[in-house]
C-alpha cells in the first residue's frame, strides 16, 4: 500500500494538502524532484505541478542531486541545514531526490491554473458567511441607549 501527503501551493501563497493512496499514488513513483505531473493522474483536472522537493518516512528532507535513498553530507547550507555562522559546516542526514514507496510526503507547485480554483478543485471550499453584521450593531446601540451615563449612576448609589 503506497500512500503520499501531498502539500499543494498555489501563486497567492496558500497551501492545501492531499493524502493520496494506491491507484492514484502510483504517478508518483519514479519521478524525480523538478519534474511535472498532470493533475489528472489523482483527480484535480486542468492543473499542473511541479514537485519541488519533499519528505521520507522518518522526517529526512529530499534534496536535488543525490542518488539513493539517504546520504550523510557534510554541507554549508541548503536543503536539510537551515545554516549557522559564516563557513560553519554540518554532517546532515538528507534523503534522495527520487520518489520511492518510503516518502511520506511530497510538495507540490501550481505550474498551470485549471478551470476552477484549486481550493474547489481539492473540495476544500468553504461557504461564504452570511453577514449578520448590521444586526449585532442594532442590538449594540439600543444597549447604550438604555443604559445611564456614569454621572447619574453615582448620584443614584450616594442617595
Amino acid at each position: 500500500m503506497v500512500s503520499f501527503k501531498l502539500c499543494i501551493s498555489d501563486q497567492s501563497g496558500k497551501t492545501y494538502q492531499k493524502e493520496v493512496k494506491d491507484s492514484l499514488a502510483r504517478p508518483f513513483v519514479g519521478l524525480n524532484i523538478g519534474e511535472t505531473i498532470k493533475g489528472e493522474s489523482f483527480d484535480i483536472n486542468g492543473y499542473e505541478f511541479q514537485i519541488t522537493g519533499g519528505s521520507d518516512y522518518c522526517g529526512f528532507p529530499m534534496r536535488r542531486g543525490i542518488l539513493g535513498l539517504r546520504k550523510k553530507l557534510v554541507t554549508y547550507g541548503g536543503v536539510g541545514f537551515r545554516g549557522g555562522a559564516k563557513g560553519i559546516k554540518r554532517r546532515k542526514t538528507v534523503c534522495g531526490h527520487k520518489i520511492h514507496e518510503r516518502i511520506s510526503q511530497i510538495n507540490l507547485k501550481v505550474v498551470k491554473q485549471g478551470n476552477k480554483k484549486l481550493a474547489e478543485a481539492l473540495g476544500m471550499e468553504k461557504p461564504e458567511p452570511k453577514e449578520e453584521g448590521n444586526e449585532v450593531k442594532e442590538h449594540k446601540t439600543e444597549d447604550k441607549k438604555q443604559e445611564k451615563p456614569a454621572k447619574e449612576q453615582k448620584e443614584e448609589k450616594k442617595e
